[in-house]
């Protein structure tokens, strides 16, 4: 039983971080008696150039869906699950971005039947909708009919509402999509507005039971300096209250992009039980005449060099098992 609103501010306002850690391991105990941490290896593809060079006509245009199809194909063969079509929607395409991504999606689908596809953003899918005059629930429909496997987890509620995220997460459930829930923290919110994020994620996953892990993500700070970050304290324990309060949503994801590799490790302590995505090895920043190849679910894996041996170190450092997922959250195999 995970605890209440209440329970998950005076967890927030106390000074007791171990205390709140141990119960928060005690829960991916409970959760996850068999003792494996999880990770994925998967590929995303910056469609923003791509997108951009849509309004050139003939042999400029295949070359580059010719590039990105290249560039998904040595994804995979490096063990790709999935591949997240990140950018190219709100590109001055004169009104055609949905029909341009529809058939982007069906290209990388008809090649790649096995391959799980994520698609734009909520806030894009929202932005999309309001384009076209559509409601949200048809602009996912059409972009899943078109190949897509769920919208992507990265956005969170940064630049829509909360009651858009939730909207947009809602319907795609109801269609079938299982989605990751990403909280973003540490952007000058109170702490009672962090507890009411939470709280909607939980009241959703009660109605649908369609999140498959929940992200909590510190804010990127511009120009990357250590010190105006989120303090590796606030980040610990907003990972132990959310793994305690999200007592309905089986995986909590601790990133070892995002983290660095020692509070990734500190995290697995904490509540977490995945620790994200990793992009295969060898694939290049260029994923040919305009679109960039970057890290999955987190793109700050290339900058910060986190690799999938790097990231089954650490997990058996911390006295875990290392174990394969695909981008589902299925497990495919123990390393």
């Amino acid at each position: 039983m995970g605890i209440s609103r209440e329970q998950a501010l005076e967890c927030f306002q106390s000074d007791d971080l171990i205390g709140i850690g141990m119960e928060a391991n005690a829960m991916r105990r409970r959760l996850h008696p068999e003792g494996v941490v999880s990770y994925a290896v998967e590929g995303a593809i910056d469609c923003a150039a791509l997108a951009s060079g849509a309004r050139v006509e003939g042999n400029a245009a295949e070359a580059s869906l010719d590039g990105l199809y290249k560039t998904i194909a040595e994804t995979v063969e490096r063990g790709s699950t999935g591949v997240h079509l990140r950018g190219g929607i709100g590109c001055s395409l004169k009104g055609r971005e949905m029909e341009w991504f529809e058939g982007l999606l069906r290209g990388v689908r008809q090649r790649f039947p096995a391959l799980r596809i994520e698609g734009p953003s909520a806030t894009e899918i929202v932005a999309l909708a309001k384009d076209r005059g559509h409601e949200v629930r048809e602009t996912i429909a059409r972009l899943r009919d078109a190949g897509m496997d769920s919208i992507a987890s990265d956005d969170a509620q940064t630049q829509c509402s909360v009651a858009e995220w939730i909207a947009v997460h809602r319907a795609a459930h109801g269609l079938g999509m299982r989605t990751v829930a990403t909280m973003v923290f540490g952007a000058g919110e109170t702490l009672e507005q962090r507890v009411d994020t939470l709280a909607a994620v939980r009241q959703l996953q009660e109605e649908t039971g369609g999140f498959a892990a929940f992200v909590p993500l510190a804010v990127a700070v511009p120009g990357g300096r250590e010190l105006d970050s989120v303090t590796a304290v606030e980040q610990l324990k907003t990972l132990a209250v959310a793994r305690v309060f999200l007592d309905n949503i089986e995986n909590v994801q601790w990133s070892g992009a995002a983290q660095s590799l020692k509070l990734l490790q500190m995290g697995l302590r904490f509540g977490a039980n995945d620790a994200g995505s990793v992009t295969p090895q060898g694939i290049g920043a260029k994923a040919g005449n305009g679109a960039s190849a970057a890290g999955g679910e987190n793109a700050a894996a290339v900058a910060n060099s986190v690799n999938e041996e790097d990231l089954r170190r650490i997990i058996r450092d911390a006295g875990f098992q290392p174990a394969q997922r695909d981008t589902s959250y299925r497990m495919m195999f123990l390393n």
